[in-house]
């Protein structure tokens, strides 16, 4: 009964702005291997199991046919939108095609630039509600977005991001400041099967922001909302997407309402993946302690028995009490009884391409952009440097020097920007 809360829900898989069309996409949900791609004849995007039922090779590394459907790279199986066999190149022609040679579907649904793919029985899905912001329908909203697959379980991300006392100390010089901190007097307004609901009344920054009021959607979903006044209206939206035991994708959304139309535009003009850049460095700050909190919450129990394991004397711990009474009460754990995998080495921890760039849209457009611009930067040296000598001196041999100059300065960029979307420093700047 508690493991099918986790195992009969609506997870975020991709943005859809990050989803190719053209080709079929691999994603693990709770353990199991699928497969996503766009259905043309329907206008839909489809999830199957990643297995193709002739000789069970992943069917991620096929390719979307000629006729749309989805075709093994094996022996060309072809498969349409709802998992039926089309075509076996092998069988004779008129052969009739058994109920063995379906794929098995999962239900999908898009929602508010979302793409949702129930983890249970689908004939089910329709009784679960999207789990959708509702602020995020009313207009207004600037939203940065972004996403990372994590090293750490599902309820650790929550339990992270549910916990508002941390920021200043481990966001210190990112998103928070030491000096902020402060007695944080939470109160809960609602509590039940469905999540809870609380208020920080004095809010962050010892009140100068106002209160803030957190939202908890079991199982995977929580937001933040404050309302800092004469700036504007900021959601934090963060969804816990489990992929397997030690290990989930993070889909974060933060949401803005600005009081003036000039902070909207200043955001707008940040290439979204130098956004994204500045995102690892926040979720790095605490990434490298979270991975190793739980194989000791592991040791000494489990989830189950957390709230005997921590001490939790204040306050502001009251969300992480809230969340584990769920776990406790209705929920119990995403991977019951799995053991989590070795615990990762500190520059493994801090490897970004696998987790992030090659699926984000614009960071992978970037990264190619930038290894082609690299070599002419560096080309561009050589021949200021060579004109500058034959030009000798004077203000065009000077020019040239200046040119040679700039030019450097963007290779060494382009070269920090190529480094930095495949791997962080493993240094906080709490702590430099």
């Amino acid at each position: 009964m508690e493991r099918q809360r986790w195992h009969q829900a609506w997870y975020p898989v991709a943005f859809l702005q990050d989803l190719d069309p053209a080709r079929p996409t691999p994603f693990t949900l709770m353990g199991q291997d699928l497969v996503l791609w766009f259905d043309r004849a329907a206008q839909q995007w489809r999830a199957f199991a990643d297995v193709c039922p002739h000789r069970l090779v992943p069917l991620s590394d096929g390719r979307l046919n000629e006729a749309g459907e989805l075709e093994c790279p094996y022996h060309g199986w072809s498969f349409a939108g709802n998992g039926q066999c089309t075509a076996i190149p092998q069988a004779p022609e008129g052969s009739s095609l058994s109920q063995r040679s379906q794929c098995r579907s999962y239900a999908t649904a898009s929602g508010q630039g979302l793409l949702f793919v129930f983890s249970g029985d689908p004939a089910s899905a329709e009784e679960h509600p999207l789990p959708l912001v509702p602020q995020l329908e009313e207009p207004g909203w600037v939203v940065q977005d972004t996403f990372r697959d994590l090293p750490m379980d599902a309820l650790t991300l929550l339990e992270n991001v549910l916990d508002v006392s941390h920021v200043p100390f481990t966001h210190h010089a990112t998103v928070g400041r030491r000096e902020n901190a402060g007695p944080v007097e939470l109160e809960l307004s609602s509590f039940g099967p469905e999540g809870f609901t609380g208020l920080w009344k004095e809010g962050p920054r010892r009140g100068k922001l106002g209160s803030q009021f957190t939202t908890y959607v079991a199982p995977g979903l929580m937001w933040h909302d404050l309302s800092a006044k004469g700036f504007a209206r900021i959601l934090t939206v963060v969804y816990a997407t489990p992929i397997r035991a030690g290990e989930c994708r993070l889909i974060a959304r933060f949401p803005f309402q600005f009081a003036s139309p000039w902070p909207a535009r200043l955001l707008r003009l940040r290439p979204q993946w130098l956004q994204h850049i500045g995102n690892h460095v926040v979720l790095e700050d605490d990434q490298l302690f979270l991975h190793w909190q739980e194989r000791v919450v592991a040791e000494r129990g489990g989830r189950h028995g957390a709230l005997r394991s921590y001490h939790l004397p204040t306050k502001a711990d009251l969300y992480i009490r809230a969340l584990h009474d769920w776990v406790n009460r209705y929920g119990g754990e995403p991977f019951a009884g799995q053991p989590l995998p070795e615990r990762q080495t500190r520059q493994a921890l801090m490897e970004r391409y696998e987790a992030h760039t090659r699926h984000c849209h614009s960071c992978s457009g970037a990264d190619r952009r930038l290894r082609k611009l690299q070599p002419i930067s560096w080309a561009v040296v050589g021949i200021a440097l060579v004109s500058a000598a034959w030009l000798g001196p004077g203000a065009w041999g000077a020019l040239a020097l200046l040119l040679a100059l700039a030019a450097t300065a963007a290779g060494l960029r382009i070269g920090s920007w190529l480094e930095l979307l495949r791997y962080g420093s493993g240094r906080p700047p709490r702590n430099r």
